[in-house]
């Protein structure tokens, strides 16, 4: 089960930058442009934060069966690859979805056109810097993974 989410989580955090990375040119585009928040504008917002919330459900059963995490609450002495995947990784994505669920509803509730857009443009944006901090990236220096893992 372990490599069956490893890879789904691998797979389906492409979906998760390419939406929020959509989700935010979308936004600026209708806030700098001053175009009306259409029911495209409503939908990317609301398929961006969906996306990233089925990310964070496979993150978390991820989490409780990965063998980096178990050393790390195991370990006292935590470097590189159990310190990431045992807390930097965990704290950062869930902040960036919590980011993600505040913008989404804030843009949605507000009234006119211009400070939805507005919203998700800081509060997306905000979460995609996090996310893309917490990445185990080809080239990081903590926990270096390929960009799909199969």
């Amino acid at each position: 089960m372990y490599s069956f989410l490893l890879t789904v989580h691998s797979v389906f955090r492409w979906a998760v930058v390419f939406s929020l990375t959509y989700a935010i040119i979308i936004s600026a585009k209708g806030y700098f442009a001053k175009t009306a928040f259409t029911k495209t504008s409503n939908a990317i917002r609301h398929w961006t934060a969906t996306i990233a919330h089925i990310q964070l459900i496979t993150g978390i059963l991820l989490y409780v069966k990965s063998p980096f995490v178990k050393q790390f609450f195991a370990t006292a002495n935590n470097t590189g690859e159990t310190l990431f995947f045992g807390i930097i990784h965990i704290l950062l994505m869930l902040l960036a979805i919590v980011l993600i669920t505040i913008g989404s509803a804030k843009s949605k509730r507000e009234k006119s056109d211009q400070a939805k857009f507005k919203i998700m443009l800081i509060w997306f944006s905000l979460a995609a810097l996090l996310i893309l901090l917490a990445i185990p990236w080809p080239f990081s220096p903590l926990a270096n993974r390929p960009l799909i893992r199969f």
